[in-house]
């Protein structure tokens, strides 16, 4: 297990670092009072290459691997958990059902403009009666002619209301469902009988949209299905391959965060003093700080070991749902140790701790919940 970042990795981490201190550290606050990141810091973040990560040279990208992308990404979310939010659909979810499964003629209409951050890619599963179990999906798409009409509503979907472009999985055969009856489709803003519904008031995250998504006999050509006429009823295969590295890299999102709440709870346990000393010098202080660092590095290992794998071809279901599971319940821990360490001043507004105890809590939920990802590392043991 060879964890050297090559040298290319770690010149785009201290690119990325710089970036982070200078320009997005200064700005979380505001953009959490704001609830908006500001154009010129999205138009910076084009400028990186940030929004094309993910996708290969030939189509404008950078093609980093996924060990690069996690890198990148666990830098990132040391500022803000909603400036990774802002261009990791294009990377991920939003992009990846074209990258891995699309047409030559969906590669060349689609993932240049997402590259360059000209357009915004979301995707479209969860619904009100389906989250964790998204074989239960109700929205439908029906065939006439040479189109598919597309009915139902899609929620909490990041970045919904400012996509231009929107991977939506609806069902196509209610006879054969996840075993060849869904289906998914790139359907572009604008489309008739697509709109964008209720703007979801969320816990935190503020600053990055979640939006409710409705389609009402929503036509679109039957080249929208992604891979093309043949790929139909292969939507929910496209999604959980996508899910895949979703949540490898919301893993190492993860690490990140916890790296900077530490970071903020070593400072503080040296700056703050009690009973004539620095809390830092108390050994249940120390004790916390301890757990703090040590699941932090155990979540690294896990992410670029796994990142690693999927580099190489592997099939990485179990170790990625692994990634998911340790690291986002790691960042609730740290987290709230971090507040704790704080005292009141951590359940203080001004507090970048409080913000972040916060922006934590979902990394447990969205891309698959904690129970659905032992689930999935069940299954893969028993059928292994």
């Amino acid at each position: 297990m060879e964890f050297e970042l090559p040298e290319e990795i770690r010149l785009m981490r201290e690119t990325v670092r710089r970036f982070v201190v200078q320009r997005l550290e200064p700005l979380a606050a505001k953009i959490e009072e704001e609830d908006e990141i500001p154009t010129e810091v999205v138009e910076e973040m084009k400028g990186l290459g940030l929004f094309g990560m993910a996708i290969p040279k030939e189509y404008g990208g950078l093609g980093l691997s996924a060990l690069a992308e996690c890198v990148v990404y666990e830098e990132i979310s040391k500022a803000n958990a909603s400036v990774r939010l802002r261009f990791s659909t294009n990377n991920g979810i939003g992009s990846l059902g074209i990258v891995y499964d699309g047409t030559g003629e969906q590669r060349l209409r689609y993932l240049p403009r997402i590259a360059s951050g000209e357009i915004t890619a979301a995707f479209a599963l969860t619904e009100p009666e389906a989250g964790s179990d998204a074989s239960s999906i109700r929205t439908k798409a029906f065939r006439t002619g040479d189109e598919f009409v597309i009915s139902g509503r899609k929620m909490f979907i990041t970045n919904g209301a400012i996509a231009d472009v929107v991977t939506v999985i609806a069902v196509t055969d209610p006879a054969k469902r996840v075993k060849g009856g869904f289906t998914a489709f790139l359907v572009e803003k604008g489309s008739p009988g697509f709109s964008v519904g209720k703007i979801e008031k969320k816990m935190g995250l503020r600053g990055v949209t979640t939006a409710e998504l409705v389609f009402d006999e929503c036509r679109v050509p039957i080249n929208s299905v992604i891979g093309g006429e043949e790929k139909v009823g292969r939507g929910y295969q496209i999604a959980m391959r996508v899910l895949d590295k979703g949540r490898i890299t919301l893993a190492a999102s993860a690490v990140g965060a916890a790296e900077k709440a530490l970071e903020l709870a070593i400072s503080h346990a040296k700056r703050r003093v009690q009973f004539g000393r620095p809390i830092g010098e108390f050994q249940l202080i120390q004790g916390m700080l301890a757990d703090m660092a040590t699941g932090i590095f155990a979540g690294r290992c896990m992410v670029y070991r796994t990142a690693q794998l999927l580099d190489k071809g592997a099939r990485v279901r179990k170790e990625a749902a692994m990634c998911k599971l340790f690291c986002s319940e790691m960042l609730g821990r740290v987290c709230d140790a971090a507040l704790q360490i704080h005292g009141g001043m951590g359940y203080m507004k001004e507090s970048p701790i409080e913000r972040m105890y916060r922006d934590a809590r979902v990394t447990r939920i969205y891309e698959g919940t904690s129970e659905i990802q032992k689930l999935i590392i069940a299954r893969e043991l028993l059928r292994e």
